[in-house]
């Protein structure tokens, strides 16, 4: 069985550095149209692969020793009619660099930056989790949402 304490360490790291990290991670976009961003540390590997755009749609799988052990499946868009799309993707950006170590499935059960207001409510724990994020602004109005699911994989043998 996986050690879950160090799992979860290398998430927020892994996820810090991708992503959540912006312009300066590295992305590779593959022939099928997606894009690819990995990050290593020792035994462990982090590839997360998505498509889009609006929508967008992906999937995380950590590797330890070069065995998967985790995965996490995500899709979520942009609510149509938002004009500044870009703006609500800074926003995600920024509540995922606040990834919780105990509960590293996305960002922070609440976030708020420039006039508008990240949740993310999730059932759970890293084994076995489900969950969605939303962004509204400060009326209330949404603008964006994403649903997520995961935990461990290939762990009975």
């Amino acid at each position: 069985m996986i050690n879950l304490p160090d799992l979860r360490k290398f998430l927020v790291k892994a996820k810090k550095s991708t992503y959540a990290a912006g312009d300066v991670a590295k992305k590779i976009v593959e022939a099928d149209k997606s894009t690819t961003m990995t990050f290593e540390d020792g035994d462990w590997k982090y590839h997360d692969n998505y498509f889009g755009g609006e929508p967008y749609g992906g999937r995380e799988v950590v590797f330890f020793q070069n065995q998967p052990v985790y995965m996490m499946v995500y899709y979520g868009w942009v609510i149509e009619g938002v004009s500044d799309v870009q703006a609500v993707y800074k926003t995600l950006q920024g509540a995922l660099t606040l990834i919780p170590e105990d509960k590293p499935f996305r960002g922070p059960e609440k976030f708020s930056q420039d006039g508008v207001e990240y949740t993310n409510v999730f059932t759970g724990k890293i084994d076995n989790f489900f969950g969605e994020e939303v962004i509204k602004l400060e009326d209330g109005k949404e603008i964006y949402k994403a649903k997520y699911i995961g935990g461990l994989v290939d762990q009975r043998k």
